[in-house]
């Protein structure tokens, strides 16, 4: 079993019992107790557990997270994420191979792209999935893996592994937070694991993100801002923090919101 095979069984192990322990685990996965403590070291830094004497523990703040449905958060800012969308739909051009995550924004990106002739599109959303199927002339690779039902995405070692094979052209990824400290964030950790590996197979990254994520911390951070070329928001979106997020090199698209929503 891989690292990151083992890594995600033991999150699958804290989430169904809320702790762990090395001897345990010791056992389960037939590796050194050393090897045990480096994935717990790991998961540490992600900031998911606490270690305690012979184990870890869930974190207070993971045990009371919870995410709306993609459906619910689709209607959240529909306009203004429609706008991103439609801005990042643009860059889009024939030929390419573009990367989808699943989240609100990109699906209403999907719904935008059935003009676009010889497209392949890649992707772990079901629904971003069935949005691109309207373009009758788009290859579409949906990647397998486990199903979490509240976003309609498949995430796990399967789908990382399949990412791996792709260069794209583009990735366009949703967020669940924007923090000057941590970067872009996400609320689930299998998704920031797929994420990260989105990040590694696009040639330009491109983020989607509506006013309503800025200066909110996800869960775990899937990417630094160095590692991003765009962030396309709204002119809902604070300046001030616009500009900060400018000076680390991304190129931050801000899109107009005429008689829309405030913030």
């Amino acid at each position: 079993m891989i690292v990151i095979q083992r890594r995600n069984k033991i999150k699958e192990r804290l989430f169904e019992s809320r702790s762990v322990k090395v001897s345990d685990l010791v056992r389960e996965f037939n590796v050194s107790e050393e090897t045990i403590r480096r994935d717990l070291n790991q998961l540490e830094r992600e900031g998911l557990i606490k270690k305690n004497y012979g184990g870890a523990i869930l974190t207070e703040e993971i045990e009371n997270i919870s995410t709306p449905p993609v459906q619910q958060r689709k209607l959240q800012h529909y306009e203004e994420k429609m706008a991103i969308a439609k801005k990042a739909a643009e860059l889009v051009q024939e030929q390419q191979i573009i990367i989808l995550d699943s989240g609100s924004t990109t699906w209403c990106m999907a719904s935008l792209l059935r003009g676009v002739p010889n497209l392949m599109v890649v992707t772990n959303g079901i629904n971003v999935a069935e949005e691109c199927s309207h373009n009758e002339d788009a290859a579409i690779f949906l990647l397998g893996g486990k199903l979490i039902k509240k976003s309609m995405s498949l995430v796990g070692p399967q789908a990382e592994i399949e990412l791996h094979k792709y260069n794209a052209h583009y990735a366009f990824l949703g967020v669940s937070g924007i923090s000057l400290r941590k970067g872009f964030t996400s609320s689930d950790i299998y998704e920031a694991e797929i994420k990260r590996a989105m990040v590694a197979s696009g040639q330009r990254i491109v983020i989607l993100a509506d006013h309503s994520k800025f200066m909110r911390q996800g869960l775990v951070a899937f990417s630094s801002f160095q590692d991003v070329d765009m962030l396309i928001t709204s002119d809902l979106t604070d300046g001030d923090t616009i500009k900060e997020i400018e000076k680390f090199g991304v190129n931050v698209i801000v899109c107009p919101m005429r008689g829309g929503e405030s913030p």
